[in-house]
């Protein structure tokens, strides 16, 4: 793993529906929820939701229920997954950083979606899934989802939940506990 101070912590949000996925449809990166954790401070900063134009498949209803993100939105402020990445790249260093996701969901979409787009892959190899890392630093039996995460460490949820910028936010606050905790 690479020896930094700095960490990312990323959350995805996706084309969903309620049920199976529609014929002629996939599951798209719809939000890229991303900041940068101090692993020293403790400190969250540059928080930022990158908004991201589905090409394949539509948001439905139930996913702007979940998520708060409608077509509309996505029609104003989104941009295509190929200048996502780059910002990723560019504005995050993605590739020089260790980053971290609340589960391996994440990281199978990002490496999943990319390959599909051929597009050159933004982010290291070293991940760590908060998960994971949550379940053992508290000893835990079963895994936990980031809402229970945070109703065990008492910390409440900030912003909404399924929203990826906020989610990173939420999924931050438990990386720094575990690292702060660790046996």
């Amino acid at each position: 793993m690479k020896t930094t101070n700095k960490i990312l912590i990323i959350d995805l949000e996706a084309t969903c529906w309620k049920g199976p996925v529609p014929k002629g449809q996939v599951n798209e990166i719809i939000e890229i929820g991303i900041c940068i954790l101090d692993t020293k401070t403790g400190e969250i900063s540059k928080k930022q939701g990158i908004l991201i134009k589905p090409e394949w498949s539509q948001v439905s209803p139930f996913c702007t229920e979940l998520t708060t993100i409608t077509p509309e939105l996505l029609d104003t402020e989104g941009i295509s997954f190929e200048e996502a990445c780059k910002i990723l790249r560019t504005t995050y260093n993605g590739y020089e950083h260790t980053w971290a996701s609340y589960g391996q969901y994440d990281l199978n979409m990002m490496k999943k979606q990319c390959t599909y787009r051929n597009i050159s892959y933004p982010l290291s190899q070293d991940h760590i899934n908060v998960k994971e890392l949550f379940a053992s630093t508290k000893g835990l039996k079963r895994k936990v989802g980031m809402n229970g995460a945070l109703g065990i460490l008492n910390i409440p949820l900030e912003g909404t939940h399924h929203r990826g910028v906020d989610d990173a936010n939420n999924i931050a606050k438990i990386m720094s506990w575990c690292l702060k905790n660790r046996p």
